[in-house]
């Protein structure tokens, strides 16, 4: 986890130098802004500060403690647990699709989890992937890596997101050789 402090600590500092406003003030507009959604927040950063999402969202949850990796470290969850949670309920069918994308990316090598509140995120020097459920049929495979192909399957995302490409799947069978070659291009861009 040392290294997920760092880069937060890093892309705060980046926050600071480039908005020229302290952590502390920036705290002071989130908090007195009158908003209290999170999607709200983002967007008021965005339209009044010119952030991008990613350094707006950091900033949101920054100020209110509110991403999964906080609330997990608070109530000391393991990663297992932090999957449980993701995957309760009408989700939880969804749960081996998650375990055998992440048996696959052990193969790789080392890397860092981040729980987030409806995801994981998965580092080395930077975030490669993230894993969590888009809805109560499907798992959304997030990927960061460039010069992919497009196809119908692997799907690019808009600039700003906090990913490039985007896979859903609905079961373990399609975790397949072509899904875990991409991932495995985005995890060797990552390191």
């Amino acid at each position: 986890m040392a290294d997920l402090d760092k880069a937060l600590a890093t892309q705060l500092a980046n926050i600071e130098k480039r908005t020229g406003k302290s952590l502390t003030e920036l705290a002071a507009i989130v908090k007195t802004s009158g908003l209290s959604k999170h999607g709200e927040l983002v967007s008021m950063l965005k339209t009044t500060l010119g952030m991008g999402h990613g350094d707006a969202n950091t900033l949101v949850h920054t100020v209110l403690k509110s991403d999964g990796q906080s609330a997990a470290a608070a109530q000391r969850l393991s990663p297992d647990q932090v999957l449980g949670g993701l995957y309760a309920g009408p989700k939880a069918a969804l749960r081996p699709i998650h375990d055998k994308l992440l048996l696959e990316i052990r193969k790789f090598g080392a890397f860092e989890e981040a729980p987030k509140k409806s995801y994981v995120s998965y580092r080395r020097k930077k975030q490669f992937a993230t894993i969590g459920p888009a809805t109560t049929t499907k798992v959304e495979v997030g990927l960061n890596a460039k010069g992919l192909k497009i196809t119908d399957r692997l799907q690019a995302l808009p600039a700003g997101q906090m990913c490039n490409y985007r896979v859903r799947l609905a079961g373990v069978e399609e975790v397949d050789t072509e899904l875990i070659a991409w991932i495995r291009a985005a995890f060797e861009a990552a390191g």
